[in-house]
């Protein structure tokens, strides 16, 4: 079984730091070639210094302009496209439905769901072009079960499943295989928001909400970063090249989203 991403050309949006950048440091370390894009434009500095070799460019993928951008770019420096991790996301707000704003709604649309479809119209003729590939959406396991108090990022990781499931049955004759990938509750800063905004809304403390986000899995966990690169890039390699349309969860196995 080969792991082995050498000499792959991947572009990774949203990836200057959390799961894009553990993605891209995966892909580099198994000799692939990569090409990121982020909103911070600091962020993306640290990452070229501690990701040498890395391609660069600041986009913000609900900006069809930018995303036009981010793969000229991509090509410009790679010579083409093997793969496309759709991983660029927020979270929005935490609020019951009668007290979402619009304007948080659509943004959050734009980014999560608009976001990916527009890097996926840029990347499928690529991907054409090198005879197949892989493009990897990120959704959540909220789009496997619905998030209470959470409808906008919810509702968008649903629709990233939707987008899958097309795209896959789209473009398998072209031997491009099309994937979600489903993360739990994932360590780190992003994730330190959430339980804090939960905690205001429930009147808790943060390590309350955090003790009953762990009592959710089956394996009483959060994951990583890392353990959402690993499948990545698993089922982007050769040891994958069988798997499409699916939508695969990385959770410690979530039981239930309401608390």
């Amino acid at each position: 079984m080969s792991l082995s991403t050498e000499r792959m050309r991947v572009v990774i949006t949203g990836a200057a730091s959390g799961i894009g950048r553990a993605t891209a440091h995966a892909f580099l370390r198994n000799g692939a070639r990569v090409h990121i894009c982020d909103v911070d434009q600091d962020l993306i500095d640290q990452c070229r210094a501690d990701l040498p070799g890395i391609g660069t460019t600041l986009a913000d993928v609900s900006d069809p302009s930018q995303v036009e951008l981010l793969f000229d770019r991509a090509v410009e420096r790679m010579g083409g496209l093997d793969v496309l991790v759709n991983n660029a996301g927020i979270s929005g707000p935490t609020a019951r439905v009668e007290a979402v704003a619009p304007e948080a709604w659509n943004r959050v649309m734009a980014v999560n769901v608009t976001g990916q479809f527009y890097c996926a119209r840029c990347a499928v003729p690529l991907l054409k072009e090198a005879g197949g590939g892989s493009i990897v959406n990120i959704s959540s396991t909220a789009g496997l079960r619905g998030y209470p108090m959470r409808s906008p990022y919810a509702t968008s990781k649903w629709a990233v499943i939707g987008f899958t499931k097309t795209l896959a049955m789209e473009l398998g004759e072209f031997g491009i295989r099309v994937n979600a990938v489903c993360p739990g509750k994932v360590e780190g800063e992003r994730m330190d928001r959430v339980i804090a905004a939960a905690a205001e809304e429930k009147s808790l403390s943060p390590e309350k909400v955090r003790e009953e986000y762990y009592r959710l899995t089956s394996l009483r966990t959060f994951v990583t970063a890392q353990d959402i690169a690993n499948l990545i890039l698993f089922i982007c390699s050769e040891a994958g090249s069988k798997i499409s349309g699916q939508a695969l969860a990385v959770d410690g196995h979530t039981e239930i989203l309401r608390t």
